[in-house]
């Protein structure tokens, strides 16, 4: 399983949204983590950075390897609407 790590700004969009809706995008994040599984594209031109959708949501997050420990680095968690600002 991938280390999950949040940035701060990560951590405040995700109290910030309705706790019924950050039940369902934390369970989608550690899915990820665990087997790569869920609904999940690379964004062209911003640096390997992908997304994973989680309803109205979109969680924004790189993968980093390290000496034998991966990492599942969130810098964002936005509705879609303001998601690729």
């Amino acid at each position: 399983m991938k280390r999950i790590v949040f940035s701060d700004q990560a951590k405040a969009e995700i109290r910030a949204i309705p706790q019924q809706t950050a039940m369902q995008i934390l369970p989608a994040i550690h899915r990820v983590a665990e087997t790569s599984a869920g609904r999940v594209k690379t964004l062209k031109g911003l640096g390997g950075e992908r997304r994973l959708r989680v309803g109205d949501f979109r969680v924004r997050f790189t993968e980093e390897s390290g000496e034998g420990e991966s990492t599942l680095r969130i810098h964002a968690v936005r509705n879609r609407k303001e998601a690729y600002r």
